[in-house]
């Protein structure tokens, strides 16, 4: 793989990630409700997920989600009843807005939140199937091993854009919380934000 081939895939990644999309939006959610670190860690989990999805590019595993309508079916149903059940969940505890330390949810938890949602989103594992490949050099041999490296390369700048937009989310959650009235009626929005990406993931075809 030649420099100007990784080069040309870093500004593809970063176009991609920064366009407005549902992880941009769950990211910045989750910086306004809770703040700047945990917005961070939940960032953090999502990117993980890349990991799953570009080992499953690399060795053909995500090739099931386009030759099985039942796996992408299942999945599918899965990631769109756990952002359903996020979206029930707060509005139940009446708890988007949490940035105090002491009820916060737990590190662990927000990076399993992030890492959930990424993970049982088979749009994502097609969409890894179907970009990566576009940069490879088969010439060069040992394709798994460079999917592998264009996944970790995409992983690292998501990280580093997610974090920023975590980041600079947990400030207008600091301005919100000053202000009850506003963050009396974010339990609503974060509810509704959860219930869209999973309704819109519950239609989504192959």
């Amino acid at each position: 793989m030649t420099l100007y081939t990784l080069l040309c895939f870093l500004g593809a990644s970063i176009a991609l990630t920064v366009a407005p999309g549902p992880d941009n939006i769950f990211v910045m959610t989750q910086g306004v409700a809770r703040g700047r670190k945990p917005a961070i860690v939940t960032a953090l989990g999502m990117c993980s997920g890349v990991t799953v999805h570009t080992t499953a590019a690399a060795f053909g595993i995500s090739a099931v989600f386009y030759s099985s309508a039942i796996a992408f079916t299942v999945v599918k149903s899965a990631g769109a009843a756990y952002l359903l059940y996020l979206a029930f969940k707060t509005l139940k505890e009446r708890s988007a807005i949490r940035l105090s330390a002491a009820d916060d949810l737990p590190a662990a938890a927000l990076f399993r939140r992030g890492f959930i949602m990424n993970v049982l989103n088979p749009k994502v594992a097609m969409f890894f199937l179907a970009f990566l490949p576009q940069f490879v050099a088969p010439a060069a041999g040992r394709v798994p091993l460079q999917m592998l490296l264009l996944g970790l390369i995409f992983m690292v700048q998501s990280v580093v854009i997610f974090c920023l937009l975590g980041y600079f989310a947990g400030s207008i959650g600091s301005f919100i919380l000053a202000r009850p009235r506003i963050a009396r009626y974010f339990d609503w929005l974060t509810a509704g934000v959860f219930l869209s990406l999973g309704v819109r993931l519950a239609l989504a075809e192959r």
